[in-house]
């Protein structure tokens, strides 16, 4: 018979073997996938709190690219390629803060409005008519959703934030999370790992049980993942009331207020939303967070996220929160280990590929939106490298 992931159906004829081991370590490969991959596709960026009042900005470095997310004057949150339009300088040189009402380039001076127009060049006289459109910060595309700021920098197959994450709408606006401010600040951390580690760890719950026991713990009888279905997937779990073998999940369980703000079923649910190819939603009764990872080179993955609050939380709610970021901290730790240890065997001659189990569908699925973007990965074996844009194209 077929296995039933609530009302996702597995195929019990299902190829179990993942992406060929030389996907990890192929440096043209990676060439392809930062503009198919990631510069083609939704990238969470951050929330509306992280950029609260007119002047606020936040930059970030992405695969090549440098993105400035800022709210202007009006109230707008608008993103721009972090570029001034005279030399190519970071206009904006740090990762966030306020500016009174424009941005002015630290290379040579020239003034850009909140909106992105040029308002003036330092000595003009040098530069014949500049028209403050056609020399504005270029734009790159911007939407929000459910409070978070997304950004794409090209062009490409997902149709808006909105309509991806719809399957999830109803259920996530039970959180509010447009309402929410910022826990912390905007985390980031490096690891030693080809970026589809990362992701082929998260994208399954089969190691749950033997790998965190602070999870295993608290939901591992009713953890459930459901595949990557056009461009998402969900993992959910309720806490048991009585879990407490260990500290942080006993005192977690003990303190945690019921969420009056939720319906029944969602107030001692941790659920994880998943958006290719990169990126998480996560809520638990007291936060939503995102976390993602961005390739920085073939065995160099960079991690980053952020946690937000309720505005009105409670001492209680506080106190809940910190001991759910413990037990995330150590389940962190835990997987950044379990990826070292799976990635740096991708180049052994003894490795003979992935053979997943059924708990493990959500990497398979995960696997197959990536050949679908990329077909070159259908292969078996590596093409050479010089040749793998154009063994690619053919394919496609």
């Amino acid at each position: 018979m077929n296995t039933v992931v609530r009302d996702i159906t597995i195929p019990n004829d299902w190829d179990r073997s993942g992406l060929p081991g030389w996907c990890y370590h192929s440096a043209a490969l990676l060439e392809l996938e930062k503009q198919h991959v990631f510069r083609e596709h939704w990238q969470i960026a951050c929330h509306v709190s992280d950029v609260a009042e007119p002047g606020a900005y936040l930059t970030l470095d992405i695969v090549g690219e440098r993105a400035l997310v800022l709210r202007d004057q009006s109230g707008e949150i608008k993103a721009y390629h972090n570029i001034c339009r005279h030399r190519g300088s970071r206009l904006v040189a740090d990762e966030k803060g306020t500016c009174r009402n424009a941005l002015v380039c630290p290379f040579h001076g020239w003034v850009y409005n909140l909106d992105g127009t040029l308002r003036g060049a330092a000595r003009p006289n040098s530069f014949p008519p500049m028209d403050k459109n056609e020399f504005a910060l270029k734009a790159i595309e911007c939407e929000i959703w459910q409070g978070f700021v997304f950004i794409r920098f090209a062009p490409g197959p997902q149709s808006s934030v909105a309509e991806l994450m719809k399957p999830f709408e109803a259920e996530l606006s039970c959180y509010r999370p447009a309402d929410m401010v910022p826990a912390s600040g905007i985390h980031t951390q490096e690891t030693p790992v080809n970026w589809k580690s990362v992701r082929d760890v998260d994208n399954e719950g089969y190691h749950v049980a033997m790998a965190h026991p602070a999870l295993q713990d608290l939901y591992g009888s009713t953890y459930v993942d459901e595949p990557f279905v056009n461009g998402v997937s969900r993992s959910f779990a309720t806490y048991n009331p009585h879990a407490g073998r260990r500290w942080s999940v006993g005192r977690y369980v003990k303190i945690a207020p019921e969420n009056a703000r939720l319906p029944e079923h969602l107030r001692k649910a941790w659920i994880y939303y998943g958006l290719f190819p990169n990126s998480v939603l996560a809520v638990t009764p007291e936060t939503v967070q995102f976390y993602q990872e961005f390739p920085l080179s073939v065995g160099r993955t960079l991690l980053r996220g952020g946690v937000y609050r309720y505005r009105d939380e409670t001492r209680e709610q506080a106190a809940a929160r910190y001991l759910a970021a413990r037990i995330d901290r150590d389940t962190q730790a835990e997987d950044v280990q379990l990826t070292i240890w799976s990635n740096e065997a991708m180049t052994s001659a003894a490795f003979a590929g992935f053979y997943l189990s059924d708990l493990e569908y959500g990497v398979r699925t995960h696997h197959d939106h990536l050949r679908k973007v990329l077909p070159v990965m259908t292969l078996k074996q590596a093409p050479a490298e010089n040749e793998m844009p154009a063994v690619n194209a053919a394919m496609m």
